[in-house]
C-alpha cells in the first residue's frame, strides 16, 4: 500500500520561503511520478507541480513557475517542494499525490497524503 507522508508546513510572511518534504513509501515508484497539489478553503484540489520518479522531468503550474522547485530523492524515497517568494495566495493545504501516469487533475490521483498547511501572511 503506497503512503506519502508529508512535513515542512507552517506560517511564513508573503515574500518569504518554506520547503515541504513528502517521503513515500509501499513500493518502487518507478515509472510513477509523484507532485504536488493545494487546496484553498472553498476552492478544488489544484495542481502544483510534479516530477517523474525516473527520468526526472518536471512539469508545474503557471502560476508557481519561476517560484517553486520540485525535486526529489531517489535514496531516501522523498520528494521536495522548495517555496520561495510565496504569496498571499499560496496559502492552502499542500498534499503530496502519487500515479502511475501524470496527471494534472486531482480526480486522476490514487494516492494522496494527508496534507500540510502552508499559511501565508501579509
Amino acid at each position: 500500500q503506497v503512503q506519502l507522508v508529508e512535513s515542512g508546513g507552517g506560517l511564513v510572511q508573503a515574500g518569504g520561503s518554506l520547503r515541504l518534504s513528502c517521503v513515500a513509501s509501499g513500493r518502487t515508484f518507478d515509472g510513477y511520478t509523484l507532485g504536488w497539489f493545494r487546496q484553498a478553503p472553498e476552492k478544488e484540489r489544484e495542481f502544483v507541480a510534479s516530477v517523474v520518479w525516473k527520468g526526472g522531468w518536471t512539469h508545474y503550474a503557471d502560476s508557481v513557475k519561476g517560484r517553486f522547485t520540485i525535486s526529489k530523492d531517489n535514496a531516501k524515497n522523498t520528494v521536495y517542494l522548495e517555496m520561495n517568494n510565496l504569496k498571499l495566495e499560496d496559502t492552502a493545504a499542500y498534499y503530496c499525490a502519487a500515479s502511475a501516469i501524470p496527471a494534472t487533475e486531482a480526480r486522476f490521483i490514487p494516492f494522496w497524503g494527508q496534507g500540510t498547511q502552508v499559511t501565508v501572511s501579509s
